[in-house]
């Protein structure tokens, strides 16, 4: 998923409706994690995204439910090609059916946007969380700016801290790798006296290019979620294939040495 930098534009899915939300899901605000888990699991249902879905949800949004005929026309394609576009946002759970009765016939059908659709139209959140981490890496004093990448750290791992099963280091690294995997980040475990995390996926590229000091936050995510301290043995902006989150030993708060490295 790529931050949408302002100014740049990228065409409108069904798919691209619910990135702000996953991103969120894997991002540093999140203010309703109730609501995070529902929009996660209803995206893996989605069918293929089409571009050509996009149009329809933006004439839903704009005014009241509309038919087959009106769309049809607003749009200029075939009734058929919109019965085929709404099939699919419905699949999606963006788009809902009602009945209209008529004064004379059979009741009609009308099309509207369901909560879920209508929840999913901005797509700032990636630029708004942009902007907030530069704010907090603007932070003069150290030890608050250390604070708070902490306070992130830690409010990420209690998204997903109930889920986490076993007790080692080794046990938990297992269980949350395969949170991870639910959310399309590839990533695998070397157990050994010192488990090692694995990550092949960033969660966070673009923000990554631009600022190394992200990969803090997910140390202390996963040093929170291990009791444990974490080291950020190698990197992927070093040049290699993947990330190394190593399990160093009992936690003690102390900044590691990565910390440093990455500008934090």
């Amino acid at each position: 998923m790529r931050i949408l930098l302002p100014g740049r534009k990228s065409p409108k899915t069904t798919e691209s409706y619910l990135e702000p939300q996953l991103f969120f899901a894997n991002s540093l605000v999140e203010n309703r994690p109730a609501a995070t888990v529902s929009i996660m699991s209803t995206s893996t249902a989605l069918s293929p995204a089409r571009a050509s879905d996009g149009p329809i949800v933006e004439l839903l949004r704009a005014g009241s439910a509309l038919g087959i005929d009106e769309l049809a026309t607003r749009l200029g394609v075939t009734a058929t090609a919109v019965r085929q576009r709404l099939q699919r946002l419905m699949e999606s759970g963006i788009v809902e059916r009602c009945r209209v009765a008529r004064p004379r016939g059979r009741p009609a059908h009308a099309y509207s946007l369901t909560a879920l659709g209508q929840r999913l139209g901005g797509d700032n959140f990636r630029d708004l969380a942009l902007v907030l981490w530069r704010e907090i890496r603007g932070v003069s004093d150290a030890s608050l700016r250390r604070g708070l990448i902490a306070r992130i750290g830690a409010a990420l791992a209690a998204e997903c801290r109930d889920r986490i099963a076993g007790t080692t280091p080794a046990e938990r690294l297992h269980s949350l790798s395969a949170i991870l995997g639910e959310r399309d980040i590839h990533c695998s475990v070397e157990d050994g006296l010192l488990p090692v995390l694995v990550n092949y996926s960033c969660p966070y590229p673009d923000l990554a290019e631009q600022d190394r000091g992200i990969c803090a936050v997910e140390r202390h995510m996963l040093q929170d979620l291990m009791g444990a301290d974490v080291r950020l043995t190698d990197c992927r902006l070093d040049g290699g294939n993947c990330c190394r989150f190593q399990v160093a030993g009992p936690a003690t708060g102390n900044p590691a040495p990565g910390d440093d490295a990455h500008g934090t």
